[in-house]
């Protein structure tokens, strides 16, 4: 009898088992099936209900695919808390939608709220194209607005494309350190960063590190010190500038890509590099995320895909810094700074050459010697003394990408030093021109600033995760 029973309920379990098992997908997998699923299980909020008498239509998303998958259910399946906003988990059948805009729609069998939406006090309501100025409001909610998640999806395939292009091309990714004693000096305004028991105590004389520490403005002198022993390296990380400025161009936190090549005594061997990271990145972002694309241009900038496209076409163009004067001082515009030698380029200076020469990148290349920080490479040029300085400047924004030869040479590099009463505080930075040092150079590029103008968006706040330095909201 046991044996007769044993054997029919193993039987049993082998048919249970054998019966189809829901296969979980997300939106974007389920959009792009070729054939239909039997059992899936699909997981995401809720953009759009539509309830009629004998069908009901929901649209639900991931966040994985700008499109929605379309859920066609029967009206039992609804309740009160299947609203716009609220978190579902959907099982059904992946089947061919009859519609044209849409491969596949999910038949539903059953539908869980997993997390219900208050749709009267939640500040996002369906079908309401909110322009970027409302959504800035709610930086924590900000992600589920459909711009703002394409601006997302973006931002990660563009991190991913530059980690590619340095890979591909044989560099070493270095993590340098967020809190250094380095001020990189010439590189911009500083965090400063104690404990807080020390804040609370100022009478204190110590410092955490024993040393005043600092967040990090770049990664430069840190990944010139690998570039005595990997000819090619690279980093991508948060770097913090305390500029008291909310302008929409300025951030305290950003993300800069930054690399050092060895073995280089060519400043075009940079600007090079710059372009072709530029263009590899721009065309890959263009060709993975098209909808996601699409959809900012049209609703933030309609002309940028076109000007893009161009862009990667044609060569940029390069100009010495004191070309750039001449054609500034023989400009007819009117500025703000009046253009000299010697002077920095403003952002209306960076824009209006741009401007000339063609609504094109731009490279600036040796600006004066007294302008730039200790560690450029001397041009021995005169009467108006230079460094192998450059600067990519591009439509709309101004400078995007700054790099340099760096100064290999020690005697130079010790006099310069000297000269600014630094040479203790960088002994360390004169061994590296001590033991086996080469000619070598690098660039950094704000992420950020780049995203900014690929995708011609105005703010650039608008193309961070967190706004975490607002007058609004500080998460």
């Amino acid at each position: 009898m046991l044996g007769a029973w044993a054997c029919g309920g193993w039987q049993a379990v082998r048919r249970c088992a054998s019966l189809p098992r829901a296969v979980r997908l997300r939106v974007r997998d389920a959009l792009g099936a070729r054939e239909p699923v039997e059992a899936v299980r699909v997981q995401g909020w809720v953009r759009s209900v539509r309830s009629q008498k004998e069908v009901m239509f929901l649209h639900i998303n991931d966040g994985s695919s700008l499109e929605h998958l379309q859920v066609v259910a029967d009206p039992s399946l609804e309740n009160r808390d299947l609203t716009f906003g609220s978190a579902v988990e959907v099982q059904g059948k992946l089947v061919k939608s009859p519609h044209r805009m849409q491969n596949m729609e999910l038949q539903a069998e059953t539908i869980r709220v997993v997390g219900p939406c208050d749709i009267w006090s939640f500040p996002l309501k369906m079908k309401e194209r909110h322009p970027l100025e409302y959504v800035r409001q709610f930086p924590h909610l900000r992600c589920r607005n459909n711009t703002l998640g394409s601006l997302l999806r973006i931002r990660s395939e563009a991190t991913a494309a530059i980690h590619s292009f340095f890979q591909d091309h044989g560099y070493v990714h270095i993590h340098t350190p967020i809190i250094t004693s380095n001020d990189c000096e010439g590189a911009g305004e500083l965090f400063q960063v104690e404990a807080s028991s020390e804040v609370r105590e100022p009478a204190e004389k110590t410092h955490f590190f024993n040393v005043p520490a600092f967040l990090t403005v770049s990664g430069q002198l840190h990944l010139e010190v690998m570039a005595g022993a990997f000819t090619h390296v690279f980093t991508f990380g948060p770097t913090f500038r305390a500029e008291n400025s909310q302008s929409r161009r300025h951030l305290a936190e950003f993300y800069m890509v930054e690399a050092e090549l060895s073995f280089t005594e060519s400043l075009q061997d940079i600007m090079q590099v710059m372009e072709d990271l530029f263009k590899t990145v721009t065309s890959t972002v263009l060709s993975k995320c098209p909808r996601d694309v699409e959809l900012v241009h049209k609703y933030v900038s309609p002309a940028q895909k076109d000007r893009l496209e161009q862009i990667l076409k044609n060569k940029f163009v390069t100009i010495t810094y004191s070309e750039a004067v001449e054609i500034l001082k023989q400009a007819s515009q009117t500025f703000t700074f009046k253009p000299e030698w010697g002077c920095d380029l403003q952002t209306e200076h960076e824009k209006y050459l741009v401007k000339h020469c063609g609504e094109v990148p731009v490279f600036v290349i040796n600006y004066p010697y007294d302008l730039k920080p200790f560690y450029m490479r001397d041009n021995e040029d005169g009467p108006q003394h230079t460094v192998a300085a450059v600067d990519l400047l591009v439509p709309g924004i101004g400078e995007l990408c700054g790099g340099s030869l760096r100064e290999e040479r020690l005697p130079f590099l010790e006099s310069r030093l000297q000269r600014l009463g630094l040479a203790d505080a960088y002994q360390w930075y004169l061994d590296l021109r001590k033991f086996g040092s080469v000619p070598h150079g690098g660039f950094g590029m704000g992420f950020e600033r780049y995203l900014q103008y690929i995708l011609g968006v105005d703010n650039i706040k608008d193309v961070i995760p967190f706004p975490r330095f607002s007058h609004s909201c500080l998460l």
